[in-house]
């Protein structure tokens, strides 16, 4: 069935636009609902430490305006952890953050801080908010992700992707393996697998065939792409290209 596969859609890189020059335009509010109507299965947006796009005011109109879900990205920080409380989003996930990064670099190392993020997310559980761990396609962090009883891990897609743009063919088709190799394992356990960062066009077909995949979270190549076609447009494109790999 080809809508087996959700298109979670981020807006993050709205508000970088809009932070550029300060002010309230472009709304990422505004591209949240476009996107919403123009079927994305949920709306993820990650509110960063040191807020460079995605602002609180965001995140509160955000949970006022949308009818899909939210997937709310955060460190695992006690900052966090209280707005997450305090909106109880439909789903929290859980990211590596460095203030000097562009973009989130890697997954984040669970298996080294499995006793304290087990403790970190026990309440966003009981707040009933579905827990995801972004993560490298690495099975030592799927097991930590499920012993500390995450619902669901998002597989970083970033080095197929960076492999892929770059004309490493042989690496692209190493780190696939590893992606296909790990939602199936990480499936086994129980876990529900997602997938997204860097994700465009050319590369999300083999992703989005990956069976056990539910949901890919695609937001700077889409936005990026709107300028063209327009926001719509752009996740017609790439809805088309999710299905036809499903089908």
């Amino acid at each position: 069935m080809p809508n087996d596969l959700r298109l979670g859609v981020n807006i993050d890189h709205v508000a970088t636009v809009r932070n550029a020059r300060g002010g309230a335009v472009p709304d990422p509010v505004r591209a949240a609902v476009m996107a919403q109507e123009a079927g994305a299965d949920g709306i993820t947006a990650h509110l960063r430490e040191d807020r460079r796009h995605i602002g609180d005011a965001d995140i509160e109109a955000l949970m006022e305006a949308l009818d899909v879900p939210l997937n709310f990205e955060m460190a695992a920080t006690e900052e966090m952890k209280e707005i997450a409380l305090r909106h109880k989003p439909h789903a929290v996930c859980i990211v590596p953050e460095k203030r000097e990064e562009r973009t989130t670099e890697g997954g984040l190392e669970v298996a080294r801080e499995e006793n304290k993020l087990a403790h970190y997310i026990a309440p966003l559980r009981d707040a009933g908010c579905r827990v995801s761990i972004f993560i490298a396609a690495d099975k030592r962090q799927i097991e930590a992700a499920n012993r500390i009883g995450a619902e669901v891990i998002e597989l970083h897609t970033g080095a197929y992707c960076d492999a892929h743009a770059e004309g490493h063919f042989s690496a692209r088709d190493d780190e696939l393996k590893k992606l296909q190799d790990m939602s199936a394992f990480a499936h086994s356990l129980g876990l529900e697998v997602h997938a997204g960062h860097g994700l465009t066009y050319d590369c999300v077909t083999p992703v989005a065939a990956m069976p056990e995949v539910k949901e890919l979270n695609i937001g700077h190549f889409l936005i990026g792409e709107s300028i063209f076609r327009g926001l719509p447009g752009a996740m017609a494109e790439m809805r088309r290209l999710m299905d036809a790999a499903r089908a």
